[in-house]
This record gives C-alpha cells, sequence and structure tokens, in this order.
C-alpha cells in the first residue's frame, strides 16, 4: 500500500480548561517539508504532542503512516524521529549512557551516524548531559534523531536558542535529509526565514484551529499587503481582505489574492507581496472580514 499522507487528522478535538484545540483536519504529504507556524499557545506543540502519541484527543482520528497507535504505536513510533527545544534528556546520565538507553528502542539504530553527529556537533560523550548549555542538549536530541533511519522527522522549535550559525549548519542537515526524496518533516517554529528557505507547505494555526495550510509557493505567489486611504474601502472592496488595519491616515489590509487586488485598486493603493510574518502579524490583528474563495 502506497501511503501518500504520513500523517492524517481527522476532526481532532481536545479540551483544557483555558484553550481548546477544535476539529483540526490535517494531511501531511510524504517527501515533504511541512511549517507549522502560529503565536505562542496557538495549539502547535499541543498539536505535536497529539501526532506522537504523548496526548490522546478527545475525539478524532489520528493515523500516521496510514496506521493507528491503538494497534500499531511501537512501529510508528519506530520510524519517527523528534526534537524539542524543551529538555528531553536525563541530566544525571552521560551522552553515552543516554545513547545506551535508546539506541534499543530503535531497530535501525546505527552507532557509526550516531558518532558522526556527535563528532560534528562537538558533543562531549562522557560528560553528564546536566552539565551542557541549552544549544548542546538541542544537538544532542537532533543526534539521537538522525541515528536510527527515520522516515518522519517531527521538530517542535528545534533551533531555539540557538546560535545563528548552527542555525544555518541546522538547515543543511534538513537539505541533506530531504534530498533521500521519501523522508517528510513537520517543523514548528516562530523563525519564519527558516521556514522560507525549506518548507514545501505552510499550516498555520490560531487558537486550536487550523486557519489554512498551503503549499508555499501559493503563500508566496497571492498573499499581498495592501495600504491606501480610507476612501477605497467600501463593502465591495473589503470582501477581498483576510484582515484590515484602520488608522486615522488610512488602512492596511492582507489579502489572499494579489492579483485582483492589483486589477482592482492599480496605482490607487500600494500593493506589495506578504511575507509569512505579515501573514501572521495580520490574521492575529485588525478586523476579520469574509474572505473570498
Amino acid at each position: 500500500m502506497v501511503v501518500e499522507h504520513v500523517i492524517e487528522l481527522k476532526n481532532v478535538n481536545k479540551s483544557f480548561d483555558r484553550f481548546n484545540v477544535s476539529d483540526v483536519k490535517l494531511q501531511i504529504k510524504k517527501g515533504f517539508v511541512t511549517g507549522l507556524i502560529g503565536s505562542n499557545g496557538a495549539g502547535k506543540s499541543t498539536l505535536i504532542k497529539i501526532i506522537l502519541n504523548l496526548m490522546q484527543p478527545d475525539s478524532g482520528e489520528v493515523r500516521v503512516f496510514g496506521m493507528d497507535y491503538a494497534n500499531n504505536e511501537k512501529s510508528i513510533k519506530d520510524r519517527i524521529g523528534f526534537v524539542f527545544s524543551e529538555d528531553v534528556l536525563y541530566d544525571d546520565l552521560t551522552l553515552y549512557d543516554q545513547k545506551k538507553l535508546i539506541a534499543p528502542c530503535y531497530t535501525q539504530w546505527d552507532h557509526s551516524v550516531f558518532r558522526q553527529y556527535c563528532d560534528k556537533f562537538e558533543l562531549p560523550l562522557k560528560q553528564k548531559l546536566k552539565s551542557f548549555s541549552k544549544g548542546m542538549k538541542v544537538k544532542a536530541t537532533l543526534a539521537i534523531a538522525l541515528s536510527h533511519h527515520a522516515d518522519l522527522f517531527i521538530m517542535d522549535e528545534p533551533t531555539a536558542g540557538l546560535d545563528p550559525v548552527f542555525r544555518r549548519e541546522f538547515l543543511d542537515i534538513m537539505h541533506d535529509i530531504m534530498l533521500d526524496g521519501n523522508k517528510t518533516i513537520v517543523l514548528s517554529t516562530h523563525i519564519m526565514s527558516d521556514l522560507s528557505s525549506i518548507a514545501d507547505f505552510i499550516t498555520y494555526i490560531q487558537k486550536g484551529r487550523i486557519v489554512f495550510s498551503k503549499e508555499m509557493h501559493e503563500i508566496e505567489e497571492n498573499y499581498a499587503i495592501v495600504r491606501g486611504g480610507i476612501e477605497l474601502l467600501d463593502r465591495d472592496t473589503e470582501q477581498y481582505f483576510l484582515s484590515i488595519k484602520k488608522t486615522s491616515a488610512g488602512f492596511e489590509a492582507l489579502s489572499p489574492d494579489i492579483k485582483t487586488v492589483e486589477k482592482l485598486f492599480g496605482t490607487e493603493a500600494v500593493i506589495e507581496k506578504a511575507s509569512l510574518e505579515d501573514i501572521m502579524y495580520y490574521l492575529q490583528g485588525g478586523t476579520k472580514v469574509a474572505a473570498v474563495d
């Protein structure tokens, strides 16, 4: 059976005291990098924990590699490499002892690959992990994730707190992983420039809901920021915007259809392509209006 979607979430719901993940439908395609974006508290980490079965949904269906966790948890997790920004290693162990503890959990653990990445990242095997800096701990987690020939990599803020040099090195590693053509990466990050360089798809999460899940090139080609005088706005023109910010000096708005707003406003407004940062900023504030299909 050929599995086109490595991850499938259908009508997934999870309720907390002050936050809900609501009716999430998501498909992650095999062989691509999908970026998860959203503000702090939007639900990205919760969604990742549900995908990893570290947290069970109240309702809905979760399938990874076409399988459910109820009957296939061991075989699913054998094929996943994960990297979290939070500390998930045992501080009182050396990295060597941590490796001895983790290696038997994976059927394809490769000691030579692990040693290769430890050398590359300059990680001391005989030093206790509590002496590692935050950056070193992330590198150690990444070395472990890369050492068992995983098919799916799930990364939650993997470069948080890391210096720009390692962030560049990390992106190079991601590119190398994807050369295989059969690997899949899900990457949650606040660093939009990282996603712009490697992501094929972007899923934007806000208040526990998926606002959109689109191909990166579609976002780059179609989304626009429009600036102009208030007199340009009326019921007809406002329908082409997802969000509008109005001031006494004029308006700024986000549109998902740059070609239409160029025809509509011509030279009367300033129109430029929207970045991922722009999209997040405008969708989190301003006046929400009905979107165009």
